[in-house]
């Protein structure tokens, strides 16, 4: 899916909310446990109920990979729902991946050719060619993490112990790099909404792309606040809220309970759109 397909989207929708489907078993309504596949059957639920709310689903694939391949499948046949059902919705593999050469590209085969995902989440720590591989795949994005929303990003991400010469932390070096790699245009990138007031600094750096922003709702992160430093000319924002949506409820209206959360979050991005117009 293309940059200006997102934009139009947004534009159509009101809405810049990526929704992230982290299915736990232990957490999802007891009563689904009788499906067949009771992961499915709560992602199905919770998109049927949530599709014009959002532009974007985010399954992180660890919560589907812990269940084996009954998981696996489960992340196929949801991924299959979307492509087939709301073809406009952007799709999201939060995979984390990162590898060198071969590795990469199999990687990328795997999430883009096999799956059908529009983007995946890739980690730059190894440098260009471990990413440059995903990069080549036409009209599929690459997000790089950047700046994440965890206590251990202060580690080494900003940490000022570990800057080089010129003095710029870890996170504005991977940013900087990101940009001479080849098919860079097809790069956006992790910012945790917890970090909203490193985005002015962030957006010096890369005006122009599109930030996914998890960590609002559970994890705290202030809408108003990413919206006022991160965002740009084409709004350049996906906020994703995962727990704070999908498990509204344990009750056999999750799924209504989920919309009514992702309602929320979408009047509040239709005000600030329409504020920005």
């Amino acid at each position: 899916m293309t940059t200006n397909r997102i934009v139009k989207e947004i534009k159509k929708k009101k809405s810049f909310l990526c929704i992230g489907l982290d299915v736990d078993l232990n957490k999802i309504p007891q009563h689904l446990l009788k499906e067949e596949d009771p992961i499915f059957a709560f992602n199905k639920a919770i998109i049927d109920a949530t599709h014009h709310l959002c532009v974007a689903y985010k399954p992180n694939t660890a919560f589907y990979e812990a269940y084996g391949i009954k998981g696996w499948r489960a992340l196929e046949k949801t991924i299959n729902y979307l492509n087939d059902k709301y073809p406009e919705i952007y799709t999201i593999a939060d995979a984390k991946r990162g590898d060198i050469g071969n590795t990469s590209t199999m990687y990328a085969k795997a999430f883009f050719e096999d799956l059908g995902f529009d983007s995946v989440t890739v980690a730059p720590y190894m440098g260009k060619d471990s990413v440059e591989p995903f990069l080549a795949f036409k009209d599929k994005h690459t997000i790089l993490l950047a700046l994440t929303s965890n206590q251990g990003a202060f580690d080494f991400q900003t940490n000022p112990e570990i800057s080089g010469v010129d003095g710029l932390e870890l996170y504005k070096k991977v940013l900087e790099t990101s940009k001479s790699w080849q098919n860079s245009e097809n790069l956006m990138y992790v910012v945790g909404a917890t970090k909203a007031e490193f985005l002015a600094d962030i957006r010096k750096i890369i005006p122009a792309s599109f930030l996914l922003v998890p960590g609002v709702g559970a994890q705290g992160g202030n809408l108003q606040d990413v919206c006022k430093y991160g965002m740009n000319s084409s709004v350049g924002l996906l906020i994703n809220s995962s727990r704070g949506i999908i498990y509204a409820s344990q009750d056999e209206d999750f799924a209504q309970a989920a919309a009514a959360k992702a309602e929320e979050l979408q009047v509040q991005m239709a005000a600030v759109l329409t504020k920005k117009s």
